[in-house]
């Protein structure tokens, strides 16, 4: 009988993922973006292991506002899964395609140090996201862009000499992502001349074909009844260098029905803002920053939100978290942005990103 040992899965190395017990949160993030593994390693001088930090616990302190030039020991999680250098592949199996949707598992040895990585999708050939179809929203009249939409729907705007829509379309296509509905309406044939059946790019690409103006939630009802799982929905008009493999992973770990991605929205008051009370002058703020979250354009949903769309007419995304939210308080999370992000809705946004497509271009 053959030893397991020959099924393994590989062993990464995880020299490029240690952060040491002083590091801050910042450092964590450099190390987890420069390493694309989604996770950082803490460990001692003698490389024993002191905890992890994923994409996840990051994203989530953000959220809760915690300073990210502090130290990252207050987000580690000092008791992560592991397994032994000794583990049988049944051994490994079982932790990284468990319920707990655990896709890095650090391997140690018997005096605690780290000596590799396991990944999920080494040991499967379609990782959790790999299997999640997205639907692109490109059906919208974009007339804040005018006069390039007189001729073109919003979504075929050339960027960096592709349109807006392959860009993204590519993007996923790096991360794994292959099925693809597009949600079409206004000038409907140019993306359809363009993309095809999305052979060209490896992608498999079906066309969801509005007859009127359905908004961002409504044309949902297109989609296939047999759909079954988590999906990815996103703005036809958006540039962004975001981890979809990541959103889809957050998404699945909280148990959540819809994620929506936000992205962080700073504005400064020009003035000194004046605090008083019952007509008493208390103190002044000079030109503050006010820190704000706003909708991204991305969300994943599950098909189980379908049911909570009305039979017809128009309905947008913001109303069908307002109708979960009646349903469940508890069944909407939030993923923080923290990647380049670019909504173009006008013609300065435009600018904005044919200067800045260089940063996250794809092929």
């Amino acid at each position: 009988m053959r030893d397991d040992t020959s099924l393994r899965p590989v062993l990464h190395p995880v020299e490029p993922l240690f952060v040491t017990e002083n590091a801050s949160i910042i450092d964590a993030i450099r190390i987890i973006d420069a390493g694309a593994q989604q996770i950082t390693i803490a460990v001692d001088d003698k490389r024993r292991l002191l905890g992890v930090i994923t994409d996840g616990d990051i994203r989530r302190a953000i959220m809760r506002g915690v300073d990210l030039t502090g130290p990252a020991s207050q987000i580690l999680n000092p008791k992560p899964k592991v397994c032994k250098a000794s583990a049988t592949f049944e051994e490994i199996t079982r932790t990284l395609l468990n319920q707990d949707r655990i896709t890095r598992l650090p391997v140690v040895d018997d005096h605690g140090c780290v000596i590799g990585l396991y990944r999920t999708e080494d040991l499967v050939a379609n990782p959790f996201h790999h299997g999640i179809p997205v639907v692109l929203m490109a059906g919208g009249l974009g007339t804040r862009l005018r006069p390039f939409t007189d001729t073109l729907p919003k979504p075929m705007i050339d960027v960096g000499g592709r349109p807006i829509l392959e860009h993204i379309i590519r993007r996923f296509i790096s991360q794994g992502f292959k099925k693809f509905y597009i949600s079409v309406n206004y000038m409907a044939h140019v993306i359809k001349d363009h993309f095809a059946d999305g052979e060209a790019l490896g992608a498999q690409i079906t066309y969801i074909e509005e007859t009127e103006r359905l908004g961002t939630a409504g044309s949902l009802r297109l989609l296939p009844k047999e759909m079954r799982g988590p999906f990815i929905v996103m703005n036809g008009d958006l540039l962004t260098a975001a981890n979809f493999a990541a959103i889809a992973d957050y998404h699945l770990e909280t148990g959540a029905e819809a994620t929506m991605c936000l992205r962080e929205y700073t504005v400064q008051v020009p003035y000194g803002v004046v605090a008083q009370s019952d007509g008493r002058f208390i103190g002044m703020e000079e030109k503050p920053m006010h820190r704000h979250y706003v909708n991204s354009g991305i969300y994943v949903l599950d098909t189980s939100i379908l049911n909570l769309l009305p039979e017809s007419g128009y309905f947008d995304m913001p109303s069908l978290f307002d109708n979960l939210m009646q349903k469940d308080p508890s069944a909407a999370a939030v993923f923080p942005l923290r990647e380049y992000w670019c909504d173009i809705g006008q013609i300065a946004d435009l600018e904005r990103a044919r200067r800045e497509i260089a940063q996250i271009a794809i092929g």
